[in-house]
């Protein structure tokens, strides 16, 4: 015969890592990862996100310079230059690129090189109509979005 005392209470729960690297735990069943999409995100939008993320760092002062930001990625300053021009482009290109749709086995809509005639321009309303210029160029192999 079970003792009255005796009481077991039964619940899901699953796991995190908190502060630190810390397990939590969390009541109630782990939520499902969201889907992966498939293909690989266009070297310009890693790019792009790489520009806004090494603004940052010198921002807020972890990276003192540009140079620092150079050594630190084993890569010239001219090479770091390169992809901070990307943060001239108007907003609405920025976020035209970082939001470019995924890759799968072919090539990428616009490239890197193709894109420095849009940064070359310091105008927002000629760098808008040279990247609608590149972009229709681009249209067959890949659909981007349209201003």
């Amino acid at each position: 015969m079970k003792n009255m005392h005796d009481v077991t209470i039964e619940f899901p729960v699953h796991f995190t890592r908190g502060t630190a690297g810390r397990k939590e735990v969390n009541v109630g069943v782990e939520p499902a990862a969201p889907p992966v999409e498939a293909g690989r995100v266009p070297r310009v939008a890693r790019l792009m996100a790489l520009a806004i993320r090494f603004e940052e760092l010198v921002r807020t002062g972890e990276v003192e310079s540009h140079a620092d930001l150079a050594r630190l990625g084993q890569v010239t300053r001219a090479r770091i230059s390169q992809i901070m021009d990307l943060l001239c482009l108007a907003p609405d290109i920025q976020e035209e690129l970082l939001f470019l749709p995924r890759v799968a086995r072919e090539r990428d809509a616009v490239s890197e090189h193709e894109l420095r005639t849009v940064c070359a321009a310091s105008d927002w309303r000629e760098q808008r109509r040279r990247w609608r210029e590149l972009a229709g160029a681009r249209r067959p192999r890949c659909e981007l979005p349209q201003l």
